[in-house]
């Protein structure tokens, strides 16, 4: 009896061991939620009309590292690669400036209302939190956002 407890416990440890590996594969998880054409998909919030910078703005882009740093790289990668939250590079390709600049003031109402923030959600499968950015703070972010993905 002794040395059944023994075998399967043994048995259980290996079963545990092979199921906790890392899961690393050479796909990159990619964003599934659908997006609308850019010109149409400005969710939902007072944003109808970002201006962008040309060149980027260097200050906007330090300040905006600095709100990734304390509020977003918990749940975001700068990569593709999804951590909670879908990761960051391409995003200013997928996502139009106002669409992002509201999902960051609006998050709340673009997750309950916006069909795409909605889709997001449906992949993630958490909601993300409010961060209380301002529009200056969300601003300096979309900046931030453009420079990861090689914007000039």
């Amino acid at each position: 009896m002794q040395k059944n407890f023994f075998s399967l416990l043994g048995l259980a440890i290996c079963f545990l061991i092979s199921s906790c590996g890392n899961n690393n594969t050479t796909e990159k998880p990619k964003e599934t939620a659908p997006t609308v054409s850019a010109e149409k998909d400005k969710g939902i919030g007072k944003f109808t009309n970002v201006q962008l910078t040309h060149p980027l703005d260097s200050v906007m882009i330090e300040k905006g590292k600095l709100q990734f740093d304390i509020k977003c790289m918990a749940c975001h990668k700068l990569t593709s690669e999804k951590l909670v939250g879908p990761g960051w590079k391409g995003v200013t390709d997928r996502r139009t400036p106002e669409f992002i600049m509201n999902f960051t003031t609006n998050t709340d109402e673009m997750l309950n209302k916006d069909p795409n923030a909605k889709a997001l959600l449906d992949v993630c499968m958490v909601r993300m939190p409010n961060q209380n950015l301002t529009d200056d703070e969300a601003r300096q972010v979309l900046e931030f956002m453009r420079k990861n993905d090689g914007k000039n």
